[in-house]
């Protein structure tokens, strides 16, 4: 299969699935290598046998739904962020739930992958902020459309390499070594409900501070699916709260109810007005 094939491929399928080819060009080859091997595996030889098989077997579509699941994922990603987010946005929010009387922090990660981004959440909990808000729980939910992920996510075990961007003192707090994985210690587990969900089908329902949708709604989907969800966390997300987006993700317009959270960070957004 050449690079040429997938691509038209690719921009010929992902419009019937509601996504949108500008997101995946760059991250084209996780999925051009999924769909190598789907095709070998139906004893299809090239993708135009394979868009053929899908037009005549409709329920493959939800196969190819799955195999257009990007998977990028690691400790502390996008640092500018998460130092913002360690230094001030969550301390802000933890003294915001505090004086409104609120008995936790409750934090949504949406397309959490393997469990990275809210395990970096609950270290950077139970290392900096748990004792200075001693009055408040972590309550975090995270949630993916894909089982072995969240199995993955499960486990917590995870190579080096996704942990190169974690604060060195952080991995030797929150990590025991297990020959050549790094396995989470049962402390920075606690307060994570990971949930197999499909955001474009279903939330977790509730009102959270925290919601971080990074790199999925905003990268993948096409204009119509992403109004639809950007309408729908909005409503799960609490006045004063917090929606962290990818680096190079953008809300869609119009979007009343919110502003942005930091001077010069588009992908951070504080809910202002309820929607």
């Amino acid at each position: 299969m050449s690079d040429a094939d997938c691509v038209a491929f690719l921009q010929w399928a992902l419009p019937r699935l509601q996504m949108r080819w500008p997101g995946f060009r760059r991250v084209r080859r996780q999925v051009c290598k999924r769909l190598a091997r789907r095709a070998k595996a139906l004893g299809l030889m090239e993708l135009g046998a394979y868009r053929r098989y899908l037009e005549e077997c409709p329920s493959e579509w939800a196969a190819l739904d799955g195999l257009c699941r990007i998977t990028i994922s690691r400790f502390y990603r996008d640092r500018a962020v998460f130092d913002l987010l360690r230094h001030e946005l969550l301390p802000h929010l933890c003294a915001q739930a505090t004086a409104g009387g609120e008995g936790a922090l409750r934090i949504w990660s949406a397309g959490c992958a393997s469990g990275e981004e809210p395990y970096t959440l609950a270290i950077l909990w139970r290392l900096e902020l748990e004792r200075r808000y001693a009055g408040l729980a972590l309550h975090l939910i995270a949630t993916d459309a894909d089982p072995h992920l969240l199995e993955r996510a499960r486990r917590g075990c995870y190579g080096a390499g996704t942990l190169r961007e974690l604060p060195d003192a952080w991995r030797e707090a929150a990590f025991r070594r297990e020959g050549e994985r790094y396995c989470l210690r049962e402390r920075f587990r606690a307060g994570i409900e990971f949930r197999r969900e499909d955001i474009r089908h279903e939330q977790p329902e509730g009102c959270f501070q925290l919601i971080l949708c990074r790199n999925l709604v905003f990268t993948y989907f096409d204009a119509h699916v992403q109004r639809a969800l950007a309408a729908r966390i909005a409503e799960r997300l609490a006045p004063g709260g917090l929606l962290v987006l990818g680096g190079h993700e953008h809300l869609p317009t119009p979007l009343s109810g919110f502003a942005p959270a930091a001077p010069g960070r588009g992908e951070l957004w504080r809910r202002v007005a309820a929607q």
